[in-house]
């Protein structure tokens, strides 16, 4: 029976998905010119090979920039609630925090935060 269940909902929502995909392509307002094929950054038209490839680094520091941003937007929730859930929400918090310092220290020390 579940498993009956699972199924119907899995092709329902690919089923709309699909139909969604389709409406979108044939109602949606088109117009074709060359100026909408050329590769732009921030309105100004780019000069040279607009594909080329750029130091593993930055990728390194967006990937370590995302992951203690977000790891960070985890704390918010701790304090709102935090008089409320007592001391086993302190300890947790305490070993998060322990962990995303782990975290940054062995970024720091692999050179990771190093802009060169």
């Amino acid at each position: 029976m579940n498993f009956t269940l699972f199924v119907t909902a899995l092709l329902t929502g690919l089923g709309f998905v699909g139909l969604v995909t389709v409406l979108a392509k044939l109602l949606a307002p088109r117009s074709f010119n060359a100026q909408k094929e050329d590769p732009f950054e921030c309105g100004i038209p780019t000069r040279g090979r607009s594909w080329m490839q750029f130091r593993v680094g930055y990728y390194l520091f967006a990937i370590l920039f995302l992951m203690f941003d977000v790891e960070t937007m985890f704390l918010f929730p701790w304090a709102v609630v935090m008089n409320s859930m007592g001391t086993a929400a302190l300890l947790s918090v305490v070993f998060f925090l322990f962990i995303l310092v782990l975290g940054l220290a062995y970024a720091w020390k692999k050179g990771a935060l190093e802009w060169q």
